[in-house]
This record gives C-alpha cells, sequence and structure tokens, in this order.
C-alpha cells in the first residue's frame, strides 16, 4: 500500500513537500513516479526516480522547480515542490512501477498506487 501525504494550500511562489510511504518489503525494487491530475484533465507524469535513486526525470512542465527523492530505508519517496504556481493544482498520486534503471512515464507502466493528495496553489 502506498500513501501519498503532504499537499495543501499554498500562495503562489510557495513550496510544499510530499510523501509516499509505502507499506511492505518490495519498495525498493521499484521506480517512484509522481502522477498528477487536475479536474477535467488527464493524469500527468511529473518526475520520477529509479529504485536507486540514481536516476530521475521530470516533466518539462517542473524541470528546475520540482526534485524527487527517496529514502529506501524508510520505504518512503517525496516530491519537494518550489516555485508552485496556480497551474500545479491538481491532485497528486504517487506510484511503484518499472525494473532496474528505467522509470515508466506512462501510467499504465505502474503497478501500485496511492490514494492521492490535493496540492492548490492560489494566485
Amino acid at each position: 500500500q502506498l500513501q501519498a501525504s503532504g499537499g495543501g494550500l499554498v500562495q503562489a511562489g510557495g513550496s510544499l513537500r510530499l510523501s509516499c510511504a509505502a507499506s511492505g518489503r518490495t519498495f525498493s525494487r521499484y521506480a517512484v513516479g509522481w502522477f498528477r491530475q487536475a479536474p477535467g484533465k488527464e493524469r500527468e507524469f511529473v518526475a520520477g526516480i529509479s529504485w536507486s535513486g540514481g536516476s530521475t526525470y521530470y516533466a518539462d512542465s517542473v524541470k528546475g522547480r520540482f526534485t524527487i527523492s527517496r529514502d529506501n530505508a524508510k520505504n518512503t519517496g517525496y516530491l519537494q515542490m518550489n516555485s508552485l504556481k496556480p497551474e500545479d493544482t491538481a491532485v497528486y498520486y504517487c506510484a511503484l512501477g518499472g525494473s532496474g534503471v528505467y522509470i515508466p512515464k506512462q501510467v499504465p507502466a505502474y503497478d501500485y498506487w496511492g490514494q492521492g493528495t490535493l496540492v492548490t496553489v492560489s494566485s
């Protein structure tokens, strides 16, 4: 199971840190992906990190503002979001999937999903 947390209401330019806590012993075998879904839009890839943390990948829209990380000893993934914009408003989901150093970018490639946490950025 995955539990995403850390969402909330923040003003534009502010920061939030999302966490994704996993139960079970397989967390370190998978890449961690963060996705978001705004009202009326499809779920989109935001950032991903390989199983070891050695590789990361970001959507162009968040590159330079968001940082993904993970702590395998704590079975937890993180998404640090800085310089938030109103267009970042969405429900954010974490997911586990992929293998090795591969970081999937597509929703169907992920096997396990958290329940989502709402991020609202006011202008």
